[in-house]
């Protein structure tokens, strides 16, 4: 029933959107560009001949801490383009220039205490996701897309394109170029796209920027941007990308038991090419053969302990990016890093008049684990087995709203499929309300593997999933709900969906005041979030606090977490097993005070804690700090730490034992000798002590390891790269010593060829 109450919401919504259209009167003004008039070269200096009779643009708005005020200092933009670019120029005007902060940075590595700003471009003019072209004084670059169906902002893609900056005695100029073959528009005769031109500024407060007004609550980003006209005559012709790398590693493992001397394996090299094909302006085709999906660098480690569903880990691998934010939906059913190690991939991108669709095609040889969803926690098997995948997915643009459908297929050597598929869609009535929603459903045959999982024992498995959200947003209040459903029998194999089996009803209130002084912003909000599954009451949730906004970017958020969750025990029924309450004291602090600090945030919380491996009570705290420092404009500091401890009652009385300590220390440390090249060193530290009389189940009394790392990086561009590195493992034994587990030396170079 609730699954054909949540469809009929889908076709009423759809039905509804086709006759909306975007809210024109919410667009900043039109800017009309002309082709340069002469040649430009991108080198920090507005004088070339091409920048006359560039469209000009020198009316900001200051949108935060202001809302829509005149800016604090002068700005001003120049648009144009010519048969293979598109051009921003910038010169922003600064009362001290000292105070300009331009440390040198590797790509995307652009914070919000850095002096940066660029151009914004919305080519499809959908009203819904825009590229964003960014860089600061020293031409350090940051792309990224802004998707307003997430409210995300994506930095993982990457694009060809140059910027140039130079500080001067009134401020700073910046030049960048945009190849049209890293655009993705339609046609070549008259465009109507949306621009937005930005400056971020920090000082006392970060100041932004823009060349529209953005209206406080609106429930859109990109829909707001400055139509463009006057482009016209885009070239149109066959572009191409073919992207060879060579790769070389050596790895060194103990000879025996952990602690014993290292021996060297044999060098493994490996090649492979990653090609891009656009046929037109509006479409890619990506193709890849044995890609490198090595990472350079590792994930930041999370702490695992006391966590019952599996954790989330960011896609970086670049074959996977192109056109992402289509696969963005309500219910995370594409997880690309799900395809763990394929032998060949390929992929089609592009837009059609009003329709988008993405589909995607590999061949994953296995390895790594696989997600085991439950309502009370996930698990993890072995995938020791090749599959076929294959991801599609279109997108229907209905005036300011959309309708979509997904489909995923995954294809198990051996025996054993997932197949998942249904329609999601959003629903912009008005400028203040937001309704997204999805259905799916799902089939599978488990792969007859029971020495691997107790479910994969080649059963058949079927179910749907829903998921619907609403959200309001006007300048002082807001208000969301969401609804979700998932039936014990869905798998999204291809996707990361770690609980199934569960119904969920979230609704949040806030109010906002925007005051001037220290704070720009103060609100207090209330929350519920209560869950149910077979057996009754999964959990209870109710919060209220306030948070802030103000001086030095700073954020932060106190608030009162009333919890109760059930916990599953071993041999006892749902409807009997426990309900135990947490109640908690959470916070969150977040600031950019200076480039010498160019980013603190500490948060955590303590209180009760309910040990989930053992069904009882405790006490504990979890404490995060992340601190980012540009002592020099060369160096850049990034510390991570993490630590948790739970304390619990043995049996219920008594003085509390401690059950673990777990914590995590991560130190980067990167010298930037330009914009382009640099050395890095990254230190990890993890470790879990425990108490094992303490469990149930046996565990180990430490656990952890201690790695390091160093590489030498030259990029001319994201796929034309020289890397040379270094890493060494240390493995926690169970006395808890560090014994040295595993060297590795690698080589790895690409080189991107286009015509």
């Amino acid at each position: 029933m609730r699954a054909a109450f949540l469809l009929a919401t889908v076709v009423a919504a759809g039905a509804a959107a086709a006759h909306a259209a975007p809210d024109l009167s919410a667009r900043g003004p039109e800017i009309h560009v002309t082709r340069a008039a002469g040649p430009i070269t991108i080198d920090g200096d507005l004088a070339d001949p091409g920048w006359r009779g560039a469209a000009r643009v020198d009316t900001w708005f200051e949108t935060r801490p202001g809302d829509n005020v005149p800016p604090k200092v002068k700005s001003v933009g120049y648009v144009t383009y010519d048969d293979r670019y598109f051009y921003a120029g910038f010169h922003f005007y600064d009362p001290d220039p000292s105070r300009i902060r331009a440390p040198y940075a590797d790509h995307d590595d652009i914070s919000e205490a850095i002096d940066y700003g660029g151009v914004i471009l919305d080519t499809r003019n959908d009203g819904r996701t825009a590229v964003l072209f960014l860089a600061t004084p020293r031409g350090v670059e940051y792309d990224s897309v802004s998707n307003d169906a997430t409210g995300n902002e994506d930095a993982s893609p990457d694009f060809y394109w140059d910027a140039a900056g130079r500080i001067t005695s009134d401020g700073w100029v910046l030049e960048i170029r945009i190849p049209f073959s890293s655009l993705r528009y339609t046609g070549s005769g008259p465009q109507s796209w949306g621009i937005m031109l930005f400056r971020n500024y920090p000082r006392e407060f970060r100041y932004q920027f823009f060349s529209m007004p953005l209206p406080r609550g609106s429930s859109c980003f990109v829909c707001h941007a400055n139509p463009l006209t006057g482009l016209d005559g885009l070239p149109s012709a066959e572009h191409l990308v073919v992207a060879p790398y060579l790769s070389a590693k050596q790895e060194a493992l103990p000879r025996g038991d952990l602690g014993t001397p290292l021996a060297n394996g044999p060098t493994d090299l490996t090649g492979g090419v990653d090609v891009k094909w656009l046929p037109t302006p509006d479409s890619a085709v990506d193709a890849t053969i044995n890609p490198d999906f090595s990472q350079v660098e590792s994930d930041v480690a999370q702490i695992s302990a006391n966590e019952r569903f599996a954790l989330l880990y960011p896609e970086k691998r670049p074959f996977f990016l192109e056109g992402n934010e289509l696969f963005a939906t309500p219910i995370q059913a594409v997880y690309t890093r799900a395809i763990t190690s394929p032998r060949w991939g390929a992929r089609a991108t592009g837009k059609s008049g009003d329709t988008a669709y993405t589909v995607l095609a590999a061949d994953d040889r296995g390895g790594g684990s696989a997600i085991i969803p439950g309502p009370d926690a996930s698990s993890f098997a072995d995938q020791d087995f090749a599959s076929r995948v294959a991801v599609a997915r279109v997108r229907r643009d209905l005036g300011a709203s959309f309708v979509s459908f997904l489909a995923t297929d995954r294809e198990i050597a051996g025996g054993g499929s997932n197949r998942v598929f249904g329609p999601d869609f959003q629903w912009r009535p008005n400028g203040a309300d937001t309704v997204t929603g999805q259905i799916l459903f799902s089939t599978s045959r488990t792969p007859n593997r029971p020495d691997l999982a107790a479910e994969w024992d080649g059963r058949s498995l079927s179910g749907g999933a829903a998921d619907v959200w609403w959200s309001h947003s006007t300048r002082h209040f807001d208000a969301s709900a969401e609804v979700k459903a998932f039936a014990d029998g869905f798998r999204a194999d291809d996707g990361f969906v770690p609980q199934v089996g569960f119904h969920e009803t979230y609704a949040e209130l806030g109010y906002s005041w925007l005051p001037t002084g220290f704070f720009s912003r103060v609100r207090v909000f209330a929350l519920t979030d209560p869950m149910w599954a077979d057996g009754g009451r999964l959990r209870s949730l109710l919060a209220a606090g306030v948070a802030t906004e103000g001086r030095w970017n700073s954020f932060a958020k106190l608030w009162v977490y009333a919890d109760r969750w059930r916990v599953a025990v071993p041999g006892v029924a749902p409807a009997s097993a426990p309900m135990i309450p947490q109640t908690q004291v959470r916070f969150q602090l977040q600031a950019t005070p200076s480039q010498a600090i160019s980013g603190i945030s500490f948060e955590g919380w303590f209180g009760e804690q309910i040990d989930f491996a053992n069904a009882r009570p405790g006490r504990g705290a979890t404490l995060k700090l992340a601190l980012s420092s540009r002592t020099t404009d060369h160096l850049a500091l990034r510390l991570d730490a993490e630590r948790r401890w739970i304390d619990v009652r043995p049996d219920g009385g008594g003085p509390r034992q401690r059950l673990l300590t777990a914590q995590v220390e991560r130190l980067k440390a990167t010298w930037m000798f330009n914009a382009r090249s640099y050395a890095r060193l990254i230190g990890q530290y993890e470790r879990t002590d425990s108490d094992p009389a303490l469990f149930r189940a046996a565990v180990d009394a430490h656990s952890g390891s201690l790695t390091g790392s160093a590489l030498l990086a030259y990029k001319l561009n994201w796929q034309s790269v020289l890397f040379l590195g270094y890493g060494d493992e240390r493995t926690i034994d169970a006395a808890g010593e560090l014994r040295r587990s595993a060297r590795q030396f690698f080589l790895k170079a690409s080189y991107a060829m286009q015509w």
